[in-house]
């Protein structure tokens, strides 16, 4: 079996877990919001009970552990590794709202606000912004495995990890920049959209740099 074959049947596997793993991080809300938002989730936020709260921060962290188990499990040396990461960070979080959608007819627009994530500080954004990150991750997650398994170098120059690197500050700071809403249960400021699309085009053009010179990789 050649290595891009296995690549694409490994490709599957990782989506299926990925899609599968998403439901069941969506059943977990379902039942956060019928304790918390009985009436229907909106902004301002509610507190969470001390026990709930630990509980989900420290879920939150396994959540990751284990895509990055899935990767790392799927690859065979370490960008494989990492695009398989990211591949399954982006069919988890796209269907994570797939599936909510299906179980709570929610979000009901692609510019509802949410709760992206806890840890260091709560983030928070529309629908789309985690949506469209999460497409960005899945398109370079297969590019770097398909590239790898075609017999090229995937080794990203300076200029891609600091443009990386600047996305995303940029989009750390679009999400948890707004203590007032996050810690103090007030109403959020508009989401600033600009700072999502400098974020997209700062992470296509690293991509782009990593990927434009396909130079044959040597086989020991």
């Amino acid at each position: 079996m050649t290595n891009a074959h296995f690549s694409l049947r490994t490709i599957l596997w990782v989506c299926l877990f990925s899609i599968a793993f998403a439901f069941v991080e969506a059943s977990v809300v379902v039942y956060l919001r019928a304790i918390y938002y009985p009436e229907g989730f909106e902004f301002p936020l509610r507190l969470m009970t001390n026990s709930h709260l630990w509980v989900e921060l420290t879920r939150e962290a396994a959540t990751i552990v284990m895509l990055g188990a899935a990767g790392y499990l799927s690859g065979r040396q370490a960008w494989e590794r990492f695009g398989y990461f990211l591949l399954a960070f982006g069919v988890w979080d796209l269907f994570y709202y797939v599936w909510l959608r299906v179980t709570l007819c929610w979000p009901t627009s692609l510019t509802d606000w949410d709760v992206l994530f806890l840890l260091p500080l709560p983030w928070i954004g529309p629908v789309i912004a985690p949506v469209l990150i999460s497409l960005v991750m899945m398109i370079c997650g297969v590019t770097i495995i398909i590239r790898l398994a075609r017999g090229l170098f995937f080794h990203p120059p300076s200029i891609s990890w600091i443009l990386a690197s600047v996305a995303t500050l940029i989009l750390l700071y679009s999400f948890m920049h707004d203590i007032p809403a996050t810690l103090h249960r007030e109403m959020p400021k508009p989401y600033e959209y600009p700072f999502l699309i400098v974020v997209l085009l700062l992470y296509g053009s690293a991509m782009f740099v990593a990927c434009r010179r396909p130079v044959p990789r040597l086989e020991p």
